[in-house]
């Protein structure tokens, strides 16, 4: 599924599922092209400034995200990057409302992200499927305009994640 998101939008695919000090890469597509931002499967990102993060702390109840916000350090590791809690903590409020999460240059300098919660049946967060590119090829415009397609999937991913073994899903 996830070589079919990055055939579709041309830009690496991750998959990412948090864990204690942030989110870690568990599968990735990387696209085809030479410049990327290689982050490998394993790799360990923050959570206050990446889109997989972002969408994963907007996804806990008000009173967890509070206490989860007050434990964070936030570390400026581009221009973008938020080091302010009551602006996190304004963003996380619009990304639950809207069910996508922008890295508007927030992790790296010249890289943009999109990402979408992958939910369990109940609809609990499990995991978060995001496409992120460098700006010159992957702007915001082009991020946002693939978030109906990374929910399409992200549904996807749900239905074979969770189906049961009585189900056709495969």
């Amino acid at each position: 599924i996830l070589r079919e998101i990055a055939t579709e939008t041309g830009e690496t695919v991750n998959f990412a599922r948090p864990e204690p000090g942030g989110m870690r890469y568990v599968d990735r597509v990387e696209t085809n092209w030479a410049f990327r931002v290689a982050l490998p499967i394993g790799s360990h990102v923050p959570f206050h400034c990446t889109a997989s993060g972002k969408i994963y702390m907007a996804s806990l109840p008000a009173a967890r995200r509070r206490a989860f916000l007050a434990s964070l350090h936030l570390n400026k590791l581009a221009a973008n990057t938020h080091v302010n809690i009551d602006t996190l903590a304004a963003e996380l409020t619009g990304i639950r409302r809207e069910g996508y999460s922008l890295d508007r240059e927030e992790f790296h300098d010249a890289m943009v992200a999109i990402a979408v919660p992958v939910t369990d049946p109940k609809g609990r967060f499990y995991a978060a499927v995001a496409v992120h590119g460098p700006t010159q090829r992957f702007s915001l415009g082009s991020a946002l305009e693939s978030r109906g397609l990374l929910h399409e999937y992200a549904s996807r991913i749900s239905r074979v994640l969770f189906a049961s073994d009585d189900s056709d899903e495969s």
